[in-house]
């Protein structure tokens, strides 16, 4: 019963870490809008730039939506968390975390979920732009899920790499080329869900790449919880 109780506090001080991190993040961000401020105009940007690029017929410029909606995910995402790891080094925060008397894969969580939380902001931001320029429907409850499991394993990965990263001089162009090509499986099974369901398919054709979204985000969860504490120490 003791040993019930003792574990039962550990759990309960691991996600008020978690909560913590979370909240802190969030608030510093609710003050300024620094962060999300700067992937919403860089999301504008790569659609305006996007939607003026591709002068193209209707039914040719629904067929490239799902891949312009995942690039300006894609690079609005590492932008957020190239920001969001620089700003905690820059301010000594992050020492500030890891000398803290907590699990360090509580830290990787917290910032995790508040990562995830910037670029569903954006996203939800981008995603009535987007409608209006591209004259498509992006209001899908399957589209939606595809673009929430999309978004948690880019930002699973992310926050990991961006960890890593952030301690080095090249940080800015580091991210990216250690990024993309893990989070390469992620983008294009996000690609190919989001074109089934733009396009009508049935569940039965998009069920592949749904189900890797899903296996791919349970292992850069789990593989990230694991060595998120060798990163950081390093």
């Amino acid at each position: 019963m003791k040993q019930s109780s003792e574990q039962l506090s550990v759990n309960s001080n691991y996600v008020r870490a978690i909560g913590a991190i979370v909240w802190k993040d969030l608030r510093a961000e609710f003050r300024s809008w620094e962060l999300v401020s700067a992937m919403f105009v860089f999301s504008l940007l790569v659609i305006l730039i996007f939607n003026f690029a591709l002068e193209l017929d209707v039914k040719t410029r629904q067929s490239v939506t799902a891949g312009v909606l995942w690039a300006t995910f894609a690079f609005a995402g590492t932008l957020g968390l190239n920001r969001s790891m620089a700003l905690e080094k820059d301010r000594g925060c992050l020492d500030g975390l890891l000398l803290a008397p907590v699990d360090r894969s509580a830290i990787y969580f917290g910032k995790f979920i508040s990562n995830l939380a910037f670029m569903l902001i954006v996203e939800a931001i981008v995603l009535p732009v987007y409608s209006v320029l591209y004259n498509a429907n992006l209001f899908q409850p399957g589209l939606i899920m595809v673009i929430l499991l999309g978004s948690v394993g880019y930002t699973a990965v992310g926050t990991l790499l961006a960890a890593m990263s952030v301690q080095t001089r090249t940080r800015d162009i580091l991210l990216p080329i250690l990024l993309f090509p893990v989070a390469f499986a992620v983008l294009l099974s996000a690609v190919k869900a989001s074109g089934g369901f733009l396009e009508g398919a049935d569940y039965s054709e998009i069920a592949f790449p749904i189900n890797l979204l899903i296996v791919y985000d349970i292992i850069f969860i789990a593989a990230s919880f694991m060595l998120f504490d060798n990163i950081v120490e390093e």
